[in-house]
C-alpha cells in the first residue's frame, strides 16, 4: 500500500510499504479521508515530539476492511472514525479519568502509523461508528471537533455569554459553532483573512474583526467596541504568542481564557501576572480530546456542525508531502488527503 512517512525532521515521503494485518483487538481500516492538521506541520519541522519513522495522519475515517479475532460490535464495511489518542489506562492520570494526560500516551499518526495511507490499524476501543450514509469526507473532522469540544467544556460557556475566538483556521471555525450550540449570544471571531471572517459569519459567528484594521482590543472591548469592558470567554485557537497575550486583554474581570491552539515546543511569551491576579482571570489550557470523540462523531452524524464549507480541497497521497511541508495557502481551511482507489 501507499503511505506518507516522516523519516525525520524535514524528511517526508510517500512510498510503498507493507499493508498491516490487524492484531486480535484491532480493526484494519481502509482510509477514505485524512485531514491535514497544523500538528502535522509541527511534526515535519521538529516542533512537536513524535517517533519517526512513522506514517503521519491522525484525523481519519474509513471503512472496516478486516477485524481481529477478539473484535466485537463491528463488521466489515462499517464506516468508522478513529480516536488517535491511546491511553494506557493504568497510570495515575488515567485512574483519575484524565486520560489526555496519560504518562504513556501513544497517538496514531504521531507515535504509531497513522491515516495518511491506504490502510490504518485502529484498536477497537478507539473506533466509533458513523452512519453509512454520511459523506465520507466529513468523518475526518471528528478528531479536530473532539479537541474543540474539550476546550468548550473547559470554558463552561453559559447561556447568553459573550465569546471571542482568536484564529480563523478549522479549530477556530469549529469552536465558533460549538460556542453557539453552548448558548453564547455573541460570538466574535478575529482573523486576518477576509475569506475566513466571512466563513465564520456563515457558520454562526455574530461578528468578526480584522486585526490589520486597528487594535483588536479596542475593536472588541473598547468603549465603542462590540462588547465594551470585555467578553466572558476567550478561546485562543491560533497557536500564536501574540494572540495568547491578546486573549488575556480581551476577557472581562472574572472571565475565562482557554488556550486551545498549539504553539511550537519551546516558544515563550511574556504576560503580566499582576494584571491576571488583579482581574482574577481564569486562565486554562485544553489538551487533546478526553472522552469527547464519541460526542464529536454524534454531532457530525446528526448534522449539527457545518462541515462542507470547511473543506478547501482534497489531495492524493502523492501530493500530500508538498502540502504538509508548506504553510497553508491563503483561504485554505481544511485540506483532506484522499487515497486513490
Amino acid at each position: 500500500m501507499k503511505a506518507m512517512r516522516l523519516d525525520g525532521v524535514g524528511r517526508l515521503f510517500t512510498r510503498e510499504v507493507d499493508r498491516p494485518s490487524p492484531g486480535p483487538d484491532e480493526l484494519l481500516i481502509r482510509v477514505e479521508a485524512c485531514g491535514v492538521c497544523g500538528t502535522d506541520r509541527h511534526l515535519f519541522h521538529g516542533e512537536f515530539p513524535c517517533a519517526p519513522p512513522v506514517t503521519l495522519g491522525h484525523e481519519f475515517s474509513g471503512l472496516v476492511e478486516e477485524m481481529g479475532s477478539s473484535v466485537t460490535g463491528f463488521k466489515v464495511g462499517d464506516r468508522i472514525t478513529g480516536d488517535p489518542n491511546i491511553a494506557c489506562g493504568r497510570c495515575s492520570h488515567c485512574i483519575e479519568g484524565r486520560v489526555n494526560l496519560c504518562r504513556n500516551l501513544c497517538a496514531i499518526g504521531i507515535h504509531r502509523d497513522g491515516g495518511f495511507a491506504d490502510y490504518v490499524l485502529v484498536p477497537q476501543r478507539q473506533a466509533f461508528l458513523l452512519p453509512q450514509g454520511l459523506n465520507p469526507m466529513h468523518g475526518a473532522f471528528c478528531e479536530p471537533l473532539a479537541c474543540c469540544l474539550h476546550g468548550i467544556d473547559i470554558a463552561d460557556i453559559r447561556s447568553g455569554a459573550s465569546v471571542v475566538v482568536l484564529g480563523g483556521g478549522v479549530i477556530g471555525l469549529l469552536t465558533v459553532q460549538l460556542a453557539r450550540l453552548a448558548g453564547a449570544t455573541n460570538v466574535i471571531l478575529s482573523t486576518r483573512q477576509a475569506s475566513r471572517r466571512k466563513l465564520a459569519e456563515d457558520v454562526g459567528a455574530t461578528a468578526s474583526v480584522d486585526p490589520t484594521k486597528g487594535d483588536v482590543e479596542e475593536q472588541i472591548c473598547g468603549p465603542q467596541g462590540l462588547v465594551p469592558g470585555g467578553v466572558d470567554v476567550v478561546l485562543e485557537c491560533a497557536g500564536v504568542g501574540e494572540t495568547v497575550q491578546q486573549a488575556t486583554r480581551l476577557v472581562r474581570p472574572g472571565g475565562t481564557v482557554v488556550i486551545v491552539g498549539v504553539m511550537p515546543q519551546g516558544e515563550t511569551i511574556a504576560i503580566e501576572p499582576f494584571d491576571l491576579l488583579f482581574r482574577e482571570i481564569n486562565l486554562r489550557t485544553s489538551f487533546l480530546n478526553p472522552f469527547t470523540h464519541g460526542r464529536a462523531a454524534a454531532l457530525i452524524a446528526n448534522g449539527s456542525i457545518e462541515i462542507e464549507k470547511l473543506i478547501s480541497r482534497t489531495v492524493t497521497l502523492d501530493e500530500a508531502p508538498n502540502v504538509v511541508s508548506n504553510a497553508p495557502a491563503p483561504g485554505d481551511v481544511k485540506i483532506l488527503v484522499v487515497p486513490a482507489r
